[in-house]
Order: structure tokens, then sequence, then C-alpha cells
């Protein structure tokens, strides 16, 4: 209907206004009206739907995103990292929806408009649409060669954003810590830093999409003098009348519209294609196999319930090994301890069990069977319970909480489960299970989060429970408690700890040292005979008393 347009204002000057029919003339205007009326309704129409689909998308890929995530194991969220995971779920999700909606209004509308308003000028006058056949391939080479030159700029920008991202994370987690260093004039200029370097790039981009926009006037501008010039001379020489240059020049300006448009589409969608391409990178990336080697849950009564058979493990980008020839068993319902300096690799050897990283070299076994045949839901589900070194709380009530370890628990077993973690005090103090939890357990002090996150992990009744350094915030004589409790149960323990004192009732104990196995006994053998754990003894036990 735009494309009839101006043919109707052409009628108009040419029929209407030279034999001043009047009549016709109103004919014509209800016509255009006409045309406006179903123009409307077709464009409300098109951008419900267009925006329908736009944001569809966006959440279907969202939620993709998301799922996705979930399956990366614990190297692969390390190589991507938080902050750019969560740029590409927000703001490249965003860049995407915005890029599909302009490209179902102006991708299926403008080439058909210009090209229309090419074939109509041909319609009007041969020699006219000659300017109009060759100003329009110019104008798609300017817009495609900005759009190749924009597109990897683009992607540029979207990584400075992760840095932005990353920096106000940081500084959102670390606040405590930030002001207790009085720092906040540095980090507010790193911040700085990040931002001017975001700033830069995006500046970068839009002196290049500034360009499109002004050679796409000049073209257009050329391509009206040499119009109207062409329609000068054909109306002299009595060819064409003064209506069909008119509509002539309202098919040139038809096409500058659009192209303008068309320009804002291109921009917009250099940025959906490159965050889509990042997207799409999380996306193709397989996440963690359920099983590392074929299925074999069946565990074996009379193998060792833990071995390590000579295992190594490298980190991604690491270096030196974390962990190099580790060899060890562990029999069903021992209490293993796992004592070593900073840096040493304890938290790196008991991730090893329930596969959170893969063994570089030898192998974990469970039962006799390698843990990479044993599918990821049975291992973390029903055989490991894993309390980390950073304790994680989840809005919620505490049930709801303790309920991660075991959803079909009663309210009984999550008492018992808090009664061995010591830890009926923090429910009591707080109003029983249905007392809040806000976001990270803000509301909890350290010792209670650790006693309620080994509580969630007693709740699933594991087969092998794995605490890495949980008892870190708890003083001696909750230790102490909590230690005879985990004696109390049917389960094999790895108690991960820089304090001897929480390790030195083990069964067994393993003395790390730059990830090596020192010496491995009882307190008593590792006494008598390793001078590094004898070393440790008595540097803590001196500054205890």
């Amino acid at each position: 209907m735009e494309l009839l347009v101006p043919l109707v204002v052409a009628s108009v000057v040419d029929v209407g206004i030279a034999q001043a029919d009047k009549g016709y003339i109103v004919h014509a205007c209800l016509l255009l009206v006409g045309f406006g009326v179903l123009g409307l309704a077709f464009a409300l129409t098109a951008q419900y739907f267009a925006a329908k689909a736009a944001v569809g998308t966006s959440a279907e890929l969202r939620k993709r995103l998301f799922v996705r995530m979930q399956s990366f194991s614990f190297a692969q969220i390390d190589d991507m990292g938080a902050p750019s995971m969560l740029t590409r779920m927000t703001s490249d999700a965003q860049q995407v929806q915005t890029g599909i909606n302009l490209t179902l209004r102006l991708f299926l509308r403008s080439p058909i408009v210009v090209l229309g308003a090419a074939a109509m000028a041909f319609v009007v006058d041969v020699y006219a649409g000659i300017v109009f056949l060759a100003v329009i391939p110019l104008l798609a080479a300017v817009v495609f060669s900005v759009m190749a030159a924009c597109t990897p700029r683009h992607r540029a920008v979207q990584e400075k954003l992760d840095g932005v991202y990353l920096s106000a994370r940081e500084n959102l987690a670390g606040a405590r810590v930030i002001r207790a260093f009085r720092m906040e004039k540095k980090e507010a200029a790193a911040f700085s830093k990040q931002c001017d370097g975001l700033e830069k790039a995006q500046v970068g981009v839009g002196r290049i999409a500034a360009v499109m926009g002004s050679l796409t006037f000049a073209l257009v501008n050329l391509a009206a003098v040499a119009l109207i010039w062409v329609g000068g001379v054909r109306v002299d020489a009595g060819v064409l009348e003064q209506g069909d240059v008119l509509a002539l020049y309202s098919y040139l300006a038809l096409v500058l519209v659009e192209l303008i448009k068309f320009a804002n589409w291109i921009v917009t969608t250099t940025k959906a294609v490159a965050c889509m391409r990042r997207i799409g990178a999380v996306l193709d990336t397989e996440g963690e196999p359920k099983q590392a080697a074929a299925s074999c849950d069946k565990i074996e009564e009379n193998a060792p319930h833990v071995s390590f058979e000579n295992v190594s493990f490298t980190y991604a980008g690491g270096g030196a090994p974390a962990l190099s020839g580790i060899s060890f068993t562990a029999a069903r319902g021992e209490t293993v301890g796992v004592l070593g300096g900073t840096g040493s690799g304890k938290s790196t050897l008991v991730s090893l069990i329930p596969r959170f990283y893969e063994a570089t070299e030898g192998c974990v076994k469970i039962g006799g069977t390698p843990v990479g045949s044993i599918s990821a839901k049975t291992l973390r589900r029903g055989i490991v319970g894993y309390v980390p070194q950073k304790t994680v709380l989840f809005r919620g009530t505490i049930a709801s909480n303790l309920r991660w370890g075991n959803g079909e628990a009663t309210d009984a077993e999550l008492m018992e489960a808090a009664k061995a973690a010591q830890a009926l005090d923090v429910l009591e103090a707080k109003g029983g299970l249905d007392a809040p939890v806000e976001q990270e357990g803000r509301n909890f002090s350290g010792g209670q989060r650790q006693r309620l996150t080994i509580a969630r992990a007693l709740a699933k009744k594991p087969e092998i429970l794995i605490l890495d350094d949980a008892f870190s915030a708890l003083d001696y004589a909750t230790d102490a408690r909590l230690r005879a409790a985990l004696k109390e149960l049917d389960c094999t323990v790895f108690l991960v700890s820089q304090r001897v004192a929480s390790v030195m009732h083990a069964d067994k104990i393993l003395v790390l040292d730059e990830g090596h196995i020192a010496d491995m006994g009882t307190h008593d053998e590792l006494m008598a005979r390793c001078g590094l754990y004898r070393e440790i003894y008595i540097s803590q036990t001196e500054a205890e008393a």
C-alpha cells in the first residue's frame, strides 16, 4: 500500500488538480486514509507478533543457557568464568531479543519497500528507474561493509562488558574487605578504568556506524539531484507529467527512510549476531558427562570403600600438578583425616571423589568401581555427601535448605540430622525448621552456617561424607562433639582440616605437602616418624597453650 501511495498522489496532481476535479481529489484522499488505517492495523499486528517472538526466544535462550551451565563441570565453570556466564544470560540475551524484534519488523519490510520502490520507478519511467538501479547497489555495499567491520568489534565490546561485570561482582562480594582496608578509592579507580575501556570500544564501533549514516545520506542526496535533473528533462520533453516527478521523488524519499531504518537494524543486528555467537559458544559446549565411562553402578562389597591408585591432577592452565602420585585406601566406616598447609592439595583431593574434577592420571574408585563409570546421579545423590569449604545456604527456610540433601525427608529426619551436626541450638535460636534463611545465609553466623550445611549433607544419609575444612568456624567444644557424633554414623568420613585437633582421632591421616602424600597413618604413628606432622602438631599445640 505504501508503494501505491505516490501513484495516488501523482494522479491527484495530474488529474484532480490539473482538471480542478474536486470529487476526484476527495475520492483519492479517502483512498489514502483507507491505506493509512489498514497500514496501522498491519503495523500493530506485525509489532505484536514480532515482540512475542523476540521475547519468547530470549526467554527460551535464558532457560537453555541456565540448563547448560548447570551441566558444566567445575573445570568448565572455572574456564568460562561466572561474570561471563551472567553477561551472556542477561545482556547478550537482551541484545538478541532486540535484534530479532527489529529483524522481523524491518528486515522483512525494508528490502521489499526499497526494491519495490525501484520497480515502481521503472513503471513510472525507465530512465528514472536507472537512477534507482545505480544507487541501490552502492547503498547495499556501504551497509554490508559496515556490518562486516562492526561484528567483531561488538564481540570485543561484550568481552569488555564481562570485565565490568566481574569488577562490580568482586566489589559487591568483597565490600566488607574493601571497607576494612580503606581501598574504596583504589577499587573505584580500577572500575573506572574498566568502564573507560568499555567506552573506548563502544565509541570505536559507533564511529564506524556513523560513517554508514553519512555515506547513506550522501548517496541518496546525489540520487535526488540526478532524479530531479532527469525528471525535469523528461517533463520538458513532454514525456513525463509533473505528478510523475513527484511520485519518483516520493519513492526516493521512501527509500531514504527505509535505509535509515535499515541502518539502525544493521547496527542492532551486528550486536545481536556477536552476542548470539557468544551464547552459541555456551550452548555448543558439551557439559559434564553423566558418566565418563561405561555404566557400572554396582559396588563391590569386599573392595576398599574408597581407593586412589597413583592419582595425579593438573588444573587447566595450572602449570605444575596440584596432586601427584596419590595412592591410598579407605575401608568402609573409617574416618580419614586430610591434613596439610594452604595449597597442599587437600580440597583438590576430596573433589576427585564425587568427580567434580576428572583425575589427569590414575584412577579413583569407590567399592572397586572407577568413579568415572558411576552415574553422576548415583554418585552425588546416593553415595557422596559433600560439605564445601565455603558455606552456601539458599534463600528460603532452614527446612528447604536441609531438604537439598533429601527432598523426601520428614521433619523428624531433619531434626535427627541437625542433632548429629550439633545444630539443634541454631534451630532453637532461630525459631525452628521454618525459620527464614536470607540470600547466602546472611542472617546466620559462620559457625551456624557450617553446622547447617553439615546437617544438609547428613540428611541424605550418605555412604561417604566429605567435610572440606567444615569445622573452621567452630569452637573446640563443638568441634569435639561433632567429631564424636560422626563416629556413630555408618559412613566413611573424609575430614579435611588445617587443625591437627580436628583430625588426630581419625583412623587414618593423610599428610599432604605440595600435592604429594608426605606420610599416612594414625596420630601416634605420624608423631613417631613424620617430621612434618610433628612440626604442625607442636606449632599448633604451643599456640593453643
